[in-house]
């Protein structure tokens, strides 16, 4: 077996299985992965329990068909779970061995095999027993998520343009290490959404994930809230002395956001810390060692500090080992109507509204600003939106700043009349203009004769400094 799966090539995998080989994986409910989760050979039977064929399950990565896989986990620790029960994407419980297979050492692939279905116990009771336990531990395994876990998943970042496609996948990946992480970006990008939604992919998620942000704490605290103290170590101290945010994170994971801020003083400790995997409490001399995946969080390009020497080298090249960078909204325009219908939905929620949606020139408005405060500013100037309208679809009329914003913009540094932003303009204030000319300066009349209210025509006699008196 293991020289049959010595090779990871998919087509090699078909193509030189012996005979009876193929038989028995085919007649035994299967699934085989290589060293890296990629699925070499999957039974008709797995294909229909998960609801796929098996041309489009072979050659994928298992945990993009088989939420919750484990076989790149027993790929990477090289430890055999057997008599495993597993929730099925269709709905049913199984019972499964997962067998890592060797090759001078080394890990080839990983076999899976349902042994049996709670359809095919023998008797009633023992149907009864699995349903009961598995549907416990689910639910022991909810309830801590919900005290101890991430508020976020990989589900809530929306957007499907190539960047965040491509940044969503390595996600799938890095989340399986405990490898530290570095997530870098703008302002206002959902930076921290990623942190939780690596810790909720990881085999961490039923373990504390502790968020500390650096801007928040006083210099002068900063050593007691990262490593806990001992009885009397200051004035002020509990009474037996407390836990530090290292230690609530053991097991699990420590996101330490606005890294960037992290006092000069507290940089070698942390960097001790990221070496050795042990802390001391302050006060006290006892080593405690830890196991906590660490995410760093920053807005800032740390390389700048560096050069300034406003952040070390070394702790640098120690927290940058897995980066990650979130792309602004400027970079992935394309995902601007799907996050804008989410963030609807989410605004509904939140102040009981009842917007049904959002008008194609609004769209097309918001596709030619920059967004410099990325999807945090998209939220915000929705919100203001849905606050004036309360209900009903956010037209062009509602979002006079960005109006202002993006056409103000263009007026200033566009001179030349053919551009498409000036034409589109000159067009507009020529037809407000020609409207009034012929109502006699009536404002009512010309808003029937432009279809639009009274409210927008003002707007943009004040905007294109029409008068309406001038154009009797």
């Amino acid at each position: 077996m293991a020289v049959i799966m010595a090779n990871s090539s998919l087509s090699y995998t078909k193509m030189a299985l012996p005979y009876i080989m193929r038989q028995f994986l085919e007649e035994v409910v299967t699934l085989v992965t290589d060293e890296n989760g990629i699925i070499l050979h999957i039974s008709e039977d797995y294909a229909k329990i998960i609801g796929l064929s098996r041309d489009e399950a072979e050659g994928a990565y298992c945990y993009d068909v088989i939420p919750r896989s484990r076989m790149h986990i027993v790929a990477r620790t090289g430890k055999k779970e057997l008599g495993v029960p597993f929730l099925m994407k269709n709905g049913e419980y199984v019972i499964i061995d997962r067998l890592p297979v060797h090759e001078n050492g080394a890990i080839k692939a990983v076999v899976c095999i349902i042994l049996f279905s709670t359809e095919v116990l023998t008797t009633q009771k023992s149907v009864y027993i699995l349903d009961n336990i598995t549907q416990e531990l689910q639910q022991y395994k909810t309830d801590l998520k919900k005290l101890r876990g991430s508020k976020y998943s990989i589900e809530n970042i929306i957007g499907t343009s190539p960047p965040m496609t491509a940044i969503k996948q390595s996600l799938y990946k890095v989340s399986q290490t405990k490898s530290t992480i570095l997530i870098r970006g703008e302002t206002g990008t959902g930076k921290e959404l990623f942190a939780h939604a690596i810790h909720s992919l990881s085999p961490r998620s039923h373990q504390p994930l502790v968020t500390i942000n650096c801007a928040a704490i006083p210099a002068d605290l900063f050593e007691s809230e990262l490593f806990g103290y001992v009885e009397g170590a200051f004035t002020g101290a509990r009474r037996g002395g407390s836990a530090g945010k290292f230690e609530l994170a053991n097991k699990g994971t420590l996101v330490l956001d606005e890294i960037h801020l992290l006092p000069l003083q507290m940089q070698p400790k942390l960097l001790r810390v990221l070496q050795e995997r042990e802390i001391e409490r302050v006060g006290g001399g006892k080593t405690i060692g830890i196991d906590v995946r660490m995410i760093f969080i920053t807005n800032q390009n740390l390389l700048e500090l560096v050069e300034r020497g406003l952040f070390r080298e070394d702790l640098f090249y120690r927290i940058n080992i897995v980066p990650i960078k979130i792309p602004p909204l400027r970079e992935r325009k394309s995902d601007i109507e799907e996050l804008t219908e989410h963030l609807i939905g989410k605004i509904n929620r939140n102040l009981g509204l009842r917007i049904t949606g959002i008008d194609l020139e609004a769209i097309r408005l918001f596709g030619l600003h920059d967004w410099p405060g990325n999807v945090r500013e998209l939220e915000h100037v929705l919100e203001r939106a849905a606050n004036i309208c309360l209900s009903g679809q956010l037209t062009l009329d509602c979002f006079e700043s960005i109006l202002d914003r993006v056409y103000g913009a263009e007026l200033e540094r566009i001179n030349a009349p053919e551009t498409l932003h000036t034409a589109k303009m000159c067009a507009e204030r020529s037809k407000i203009v020609e409207a009034l000319a012929s109502s006699g300066g009536n404002v009512s009349k010309a808003c029937k004769g432009l279809n639009i209210s009274r409210s927008t025509i003002y707007e943009k006699m004040k905007k294109y400094a029409i008068d309406a008196a001038s154009c009797r």
